[in-house]
């Protein structure tokens, strides 16, 4: 055992089960001690970041680290991890380099945009532009756009961080631009707009054109910031609603924030492109020193990046590839899966329902994606039960439970996943009672 975990590991986990021993008084056998004290090596050197299997339907599903990288990322990322690279190194030059040089190109190309920036994710994006743009001074926001959005964090937070007074412009469902000429004072240093991604109000609603808040902001000569979350750079067939971000700068705004790890298909990053003077600003700022990311992100990024340059992002991005899978493709996986399944486990609950994925991450929250459910029940055991064997277990599968039945979407199963999820849900269904 020494020799595996090395000694200090051993020695630790030894006292511990010899503690635990003596205060239940529970002597044992020697040979109960050191199995006892292999299986607690064993645990203790499991990594705590799991491979998960997701058959949520979810495709950006925060909980389980949103976009799947795609294998050019995650062997860049390798070629990098492994030795030195020439992060901050001007090869042609043989002096100290910019690290932002090592995706502004392919950005601003792809864009296109006059200037481009990356930190560790949207909010912090967000965070930097208020900063730079608003510090001690007043941010304009649609009441009907101060979004929370996961863990609590919401845009009044991330203002009042960032060192700036929000003004909350109009009312929750309807704001107009003479809503915005109202609230515009001396004191305003930055107009934000937020794409309320993970939610919608509809009904009685009214917003500005995106045109008319542009030129006012550019009238009284204040920057237009808006969140776009999403990352969306192509149109996809499957969210033809959804924002683009080089939409937004063609139309004028002066900065646009994104996330990485959403709809870009890439790592958790956020994304800021806009006039070269106003990216300047915020590359300036001191804050974005602490904000930026590191090596490992770049490189994932980059890849990610040069497949949507090459116009094949739909198919070589994991995340964007499930959400163009067809109907047809998810009903005829279904099928197959559902048979060998019942073909391993004669006697097995198994059923086909029409059911809808989710895009996740904030995205498209009122889309259903149209898809083919698994629904497996086995009359011995709760469906919670049989979620909890599942999330326990490796190769560890996240289901959704409903109306009495574990539900499986393969939307969001990858192809070579498909035959440790089977052995998963047989090993679950055969256990003892």
């Amino acid at each position: 055992m020494v020799e595996a975990h090395g000694r200090p590991p051993v020695l630790r986990q030894l006292r511990g089960l010899l503690e635990r021993r003596r205060s239940e008084n529970r002597p044992g056998s020697d040979a109960e001690l050191a199995g006892e004290l292999g299986r607690a090596l064993e645990s203790a050197a499991l990594p705590s970041l799991q491979p998960m299997i997701n058959a949520t339907g979810v495709v950006i599903h925060t909980n389980l680290g949103r976009a799947p990288l795609p294998a050019a990322a995650v062997e860049a990322v390798a070629r990098v991890a492994q030795g030195y690279s020439n992060l901050e190194y001007d090869v042609a030059k043989g002096a100290r380099g910019d690290r932002e040089v090592h995706l502004e190109a392919r950005l601003r190309a792809l864009l296109p945009a006059e200037a481009t920036l990356v930190v560790n994710n949207n909010a912090a994006a967000v965070l930097l532009a208020v900063n730079t743009f608003a510090e001690g001074r007043e941010v304009l926001v649609s009441r009907g756009e101060l979004v929370e959005i996961g863990g609590s964090f919401r845009i009044p937070d991330v203002l009042a961080k960032g060192g700036a007074r929000l003004v909350e412009v109009g009312t929750t469902n309807r704001t107009r631009l003479a809503d915005f000429e109202r609230a515009f004072t001396p004191a305003t240093g930055l107009i934000l707009k937020v794409h309320p991604s993970n939610f919608q109000i509809v009904g009685f609603t009214e917003e500005p054109e995106l045109e008319q808040l542009i030129a006012f902001a550019r009238a009284r000569g204040v920057p237009l910031v808006e969140d776009l979350g999403s990352g969306l750079l192509e149109p996809l067939e499957a969210l033809p609603a959804e924002p683009r971000l080089s939409e937004r700068l063609r139309l004028g705004v002066d900065v646009v924030t994104a996330s990485g790890d959403k709809l870009l298909g890439g790592p958790q990053a956020g994304i800021v492109a806009g006039r070269a003077e106003l990216v300047q600003r915020m590359r300036r700022n001191a804050l974005y020193r602490a904000l930026r990311v590191d090596k490992l992100t770049l490189a994932a990024l980059d890849a990610v990046l040069l497949e949507h340059a090459s116009g094949r992002a739909q198919e070589r991005l994991p995340a964007l590839r499930m959400l163009s899978a067809t109907p047809e493709e998810l009903r005829a996986r279904a099928e197959t899966f559902a048979r060998a399944l019942r073909d391993s486990l004669p006697g097995v609950d198994v059923e086909l329902l029409p059911g809808a994925s989710a895009v996740g991450g904030g995205a498209a929250p009122t889309l259903e994606l149209e898809t083919t459910l698994l629904a497996v029940r086995d009359p011995g055991r709760s469906p919670d039960w049989l979620a909890e064997r599942l999330r326990r277990s490796p190769p560890h599968v996240v289901a959704r439970v409903a109306e009495g039945r574990l539900l499986l979407d393969l939307r969001t199963v990858f192809p070579e996943q498909e035959a440790p999820l089977r052995d998963a849900l047989l090993r679950a269904l055969s256990a003892e009672r």
